[in-house]
């Protein structure tokens, strides 16, 4: 399925979601593979998984481990990039043997400047911010509009749940580079709900 924007999907943790994810479409897959976090994969199982899917950019996301553990674990899983949950300094950013995304969070009272420049900052050493919980409320009109010119100026994942309604209507008017998703867990092994997922998917079908 070809898909208007590219759709990346968080926390992948069975085939189930793995394979259909990559199916319709969706641009990369993001595995929890930091020890830090109580739901982490191994190596082993996130390499068994990734030998089911083709044509998607495996992401592993970490919080705390060190650089060189994360760069072990880039080669072990032969990951594409890494989204970090947490800043660190420019020379560790330096040291990684694969692209980095910094996961973000939406501060709904921060300053206006102070979110510029920490995007202005930031923006040299990461191939892109993502930004994937929407906040509750959602930005008002005002805040879209600043969303949309941070768009047009770095590459900004969004949560689809920053759409009020029609996510589509909404990737079209902010241009975000990507929009997330949120895997789930497996009803039983090989069973899964997907009817939310394909909604998802059909909004952003070309």
């Amino acid at each position: 399925m070809s898909l208007i924007v590219p759709v990346m999907v968080r926390g992948i943790n069975n085939l189930s979601d793995a394979r259909y994810c990559a199916g319709m479409g969706a641009d990369s897959l993001t595995f929890r593979l930091d020890p830090a976090f109580a739901d982490y994969l191994t190596p082993e199982t996130v390499q068994e998984l990734s030998g089911w899917v083709a044509g998607v950019q495996l992401i592993g996301e970490f919080d705390t481990l060190p650089v060189d553990q994360i760069n072990a674990l880039a080669q072990q899983c032969g990951l594409h990039a890494v989204l970090l949950h947490r800043r660190r300094p420019a020379d560790e950013l330096a040291e990684l043997l694969v692209p980095a995304l910094r996961l973000l969070t939406w501060i709904p009272d921060m300053v206006p400047e102070d979110v510029d420049l920490l995007l202005r900052e930031q923006a040299p050493h990461f191939a892109g911010f993502v930004i994937a919980t929407a906040p509750d409320p959602l930005p008002n009109p005002a805040e879209v509009i600043r969303l949309t010119e941070h768009a047009r100026l770095y590459h900004l994942w969004l949560g689809a749940g920053f759409a009020p309604d029609n996510l589509r209507a909404y990737v079209e008017a902010v241009g975000p580079a990507g929009i997330v998703l949120q895997g789930g867990d497996e009803i039983k092994p090989g069973l899964r709900d997907f009817d939310e997922m394909e909604a998802v998917f059909e909004q952003l079908e070309d």
